[in-house]
């Protein structure tokens, strides 16, 4: 088998549901299965698995092991030659995996292949590509001095080595990750995915990015800025310098104050409350409001060169692939008003957020 994706879960079956409508599409003409990881959720993800996806090999774990332990119990279930880590807010391109398998296949000793991720409103998350965050760079991070923390070198869309990836979405061949041992499990969440790609580079393997393949994050279903994150944040770049980096005690007072101090600064995260006006069905034959009917993906991306201010955009996926969706947000203006949501493929909601840094939004309907 070619490829294993590994997609851990936890209370966002909506977009879990998602996820899974554009990972099978992506995985249509590969050898490849999909294995979902529940860590003990209260919704009904594992009920929706089971009745919307039955080809899924579906994990329920009986208690919540974190994201470290959650990915490796995935892992070694896992049957193909590489995997894919996948975060269940993510969207994939029919395309996606194709292209960075072919991609990693003929590189010299790859080891992660990372991409370029979206927010749900098109914008790029920095975070995709990282530096190695050593003393100074994190030291430089804590004081709101970010561009050594991220790899600024590397054009968003460009190719080229990159240290650090997000777990969000990781490709590398499985060996690689048996290898390092996987995930390190004393990081319960957050860190881990720093850690897995430090040990990839220490092992004489070289980590890819590949900004020319998209994918979303909706990031504020998995990542929410809170104090709880502050601190579990800090609390795991001490677990990563205490594991690769010799003690300094100027350094372990920077991280203390970080994880006691930064989190009342950062404060709790609010949902970003926008004014809409005016809902827009984006499909290729279907149409809301005054809006004429787009007929093909040429006049649609022209159409929607135009935005409306304080219009919210429905991206139908019944009729437009995920690779379409994924370009529409990507070709966004940077200072457009609108918003945007999916309507998933044979579902009853619509689903996105309007920020990185807050929960996403689902709305449900009910079928006639």
């Amino acid at each position: 088998m070619k490829l294993s994706v590994v997609i851990l879960n936890y209370n966002v079956r909506h977009f879990l549901e998602l996820c899974l409508r554009s990972v099978e599409a992506a995985t249509r003409h590969l050898e490849a299965e999909i294995i979902v990881v529940d860590n003990l959720s209260q919704d009904d993800s594992c009920a929706m698995v089971k009745r919307l996806f039955p080809e899924v090999l579906l994990i329920e774990n009986s208690e919540n092991y974190g994201f470290s332990k959650g990915n490796n119990i995935g892992v070694d279930q896992a049957k193909g030659d590489y995997v894919c880590i996948l975060n269940p807010d993510t969207v994939v391109a029919e395309d996606t995996f194709e292209i960075l398998l072919k991609f990693s296949e003929a590189q010299k000793k790859s080891g992660i292949v990372g991409c370029r991720l979206i927010d749900g409103q098109g914008k790029f998350l920095p975070e995709s590509k990282r530096n190695i965050p050593k003393p100074g760079v994190a030291i430089k991070k804590m004081l709101g001095w970010s561009k050594s923390y991220y790899a600024s070198h590397l054009d968003a869309k460009a190719i080229g080595p990159v240290s650090v990836f997000v777990g969000a979405f990781m490709l590398l061949p499985k060996a690689v990750y048996q290898k390092v041992n996987g995930f390190d499990e004393d990081y319960f969440m957050y860190g881990e995915d720093i850690d897995l790609s430090y040990k990839v580079s220490q092992a004489g393997y070289t980590n890819w990015y590949n900004g020319e393949v998209a994918i979303i994050h909706y990031k504020g279903e998995s990542t929410l800025k809170d104090k709880t994150y502050a601190k579990r944040f800090y609390g795991a770049m001490q677990i990563f310098y205490n594991k690769h980096f010799k003690s300094n005690s100027v350094f372990d007072l920077l991280v203390w104050l970080g994880i006691k101090i930064m989190p009342l600064l950062q404060g709790d995260s609010k949902k970003e409350k926008q004014c809409i006006d005016d809902y827009r069905l984006v499909s290729l034959e279907m149409h809301i409001g005054l809006k004429s009917v787009l007929t093909t993906d040429l006049k649609l991306q022209s159409h929607l060169k135009n935005y409306e201010h304080n219009t919210e955009y429905i991206l139908d996926n019944n009729q437009l692939s995920f690779k379409s969706i994924i370009q529409i947000l990507s070709d966004t203006p940077k200072n457009c008003s609108a918003t945007f949501k999916i309507l998933p493929k044979n579902s009853n909601f619509i689903i996105g957020s309007n920020s990185s840094k807050s929960r996403g939004e689902v709305i449900t309907f009910k079928d006639n």
